[in-house]
C-alpha cells in the first residue's frame, strides 16, 4: 500500500516529527519545504506528485506556494483525495474549488481554541485599561506618561460576541470569570445546554447594546468587512473591538475613523487586513493595543494543532475519513 501512495507535507512540522514519520507506514512521505510557487506548480505538472493522495498544509507554506486558488488547485493531482491544513482558518483555500474536485478539506477548530480565547482576554484587558500608554512610557523612563488615563473595568459590562463557534465560547467562559455579561450573535443559536447565561441577540442588537465587541467568525465573502461604517454608526459611543479571527473582518478604514472619532474607546488586534503590513493609523494610536498575529503561539497550541492535522491524515488514509472537516463542505 505504501508503494502506490503518497503524502505531501507543504511547509514544517515542528513539534510532531515523529508522528509525521509514522504515516510512512501508510504512505510514501514526500516534503515540499523551501521553493516558490512557480516552481511548485511546475511539480505538479511535471507528474512528480501524481501518487499524492494527501496533504499537510501548514499555514506558513502560504509564503512559499501562494494560496490554494483555483489555479493552483486545478494543477493538483488527480490522486489527491485529502488537504489537511494547519490552522483554524482557511480563507487562503478555496474551497468550492476543492468540493468540485473531489477534494475533501481539514482544518484545526479545537486545538487553537484556548490560546485564541487567551489572548483576546488578553487584548480585552489591555484595551479596556487602554494599556499601550503606561507601557510604553515605563520603558522610555516616563513613568505613567503624560498621556496616561483612566481605564474601565471589565465587571458587569457587557460583552458582544460575533461567532460564538469554539473559540466564540471559550472567550465567554473566561470573559464570565471577570463578571462581564455575554450576549452573542451566530448563524445559529446555540442549544440551551451550552449557552452557559449567554444571551442570543440579532446583528443590530449587538452592535447597538454591546459594551466590548469580541469577532470570533470565520473570513468568507459574506464576513468580510463585516465591520464597517454603517456598523460603527449603530454601536454605543466608547465601545471596545477585540479582533483575533480575520483582519478583513473589519474595515480598517473605518476603525480608524471610528478611533480618531472616540466612537470607539480603544482597540485590540491580534490581525490586520494587511498584515504583515499595519494601517498607520492603527500604529499611530495608542489607544489601540497591536499583537502580530500570535494568537495561538504557545508549544502546547502548536503542538496540538500539528497532531490534529496528522490525526486527520492518519483517519483519512486509513478510510475512516476527516475528522474535523471544514463545514462548508460536512453541511452541503
Amino acid at each position: 500500500m505504501s508503494s502506490t501512495r503518497a503524502a505531501l507535507l507543504l511547509g514544517e512540522i515542528k513539534h510532531a516529527r515523529k508522528e509525521w514519520e509514522a504515516l510512512s507506514s501508510l504512505v510514501k512521505l514526500k516534503e515540499y519545504g523551501v521553493g516558490s510557487r512557480d516552481d511548485f506548480l511546475t511539480r505538479l505538472r511535471s507528474g512528480e506528485y501524481d501518487d499524492v493522495v494527501g496533504i499537510y498544509r501548514s499555514n506558513e507554506s502560504t509564503s512559499v506556494t501562494g494560496p490554494f486558488d483555483s489555479e493552483l488547485i486545478q494543477s493538483l493531482p488527480k490522486s489527491l483525495r485529502y488537504i489537511a491544513h494547519n490552522g483554524a482558518g482557511y480563507d487562503n483555500i478555496l474551497i468550492d474549488a476543492c468540493s468540485e474536485r473531489g477534494i475533501e478539506v481539514s482544518s484545526t477548530p479545537v486545538a487553537v481554541n484556548d490560546a485564541t480565547a487567551d489572548t483576546a482576554m488578553l487584548l480585552l484587558l489591555g484595551a479596556l485599561r487602554r494599556i499601550t500608554i503606561p507601557f510604553q512610557a515605563v520603558r522610555k523612563g516616563e513613568w505613567r506618561g503624560k498621556d496616561f488615563q483612566l481605564g474601565h473595568d471589565p465587571k458587569n459590562k457587557v460583552l458582544g460576541i460575533l461567532g460564538m463557534g469554539g473559540i466564540g465560547q471559550a472567550v465567554a467562559a473566561r470573559a464570565r470569570a471577570f463578571g462581564m455579561r455575554i450576549q452573542y450573535h451566530n448563524r445559529r443559536r446555540l442549544p440551551e445546554n451550552k449557552q452557559e447565561g449567554a444571551k442570543y441577540v440579532s446583528f443590530e442588537e449587538l452592535l447597538r447594546t454591546s459594551d466590548v465587541l469580541s469577532l470570533n467568525l470565520a473570513l468568507n465573502a459574506s464576513t468580510r468587512h463585516i465591520i464597517s461604517k454603517p456598523q460603527f454608526d449603530q454601536m454605543k459611543d466608547g465601545i471596545v473591538i477585540i479582533n483575533t479571527a480575520r483582519g478583513p473582518i473589519i474595515d480598517e478604514q473605518a476603525l480608524v475613523d471610528a478611533l480618531q472619532s472616540g466612537k470607539v474607546f480603544s482597540a485590540g488586534l491580534d490581525v490586520f487586513e494587511g498584515e504583515p503590513k499595519i494601517h498607520p493609523g492603527l500604529l499611530e494610536n495608542e489607544n489601540v493595543v497591536l499583537l502580530p498575529h500570535v494568537g495561538t503561539a504557545t508549544w502546547e497550541t502548536q503542538r496540538a494543532m500539528e497532531l490534529l492535522v496528522l490525526e486527520n491524515l492518519n483517519s483519512a488514509l486509513e478510510g475512516r475519513g476527516l475528522l474535523t472537516q471544514v463545514p462548508e463542505q460536512t453541511m452541503k
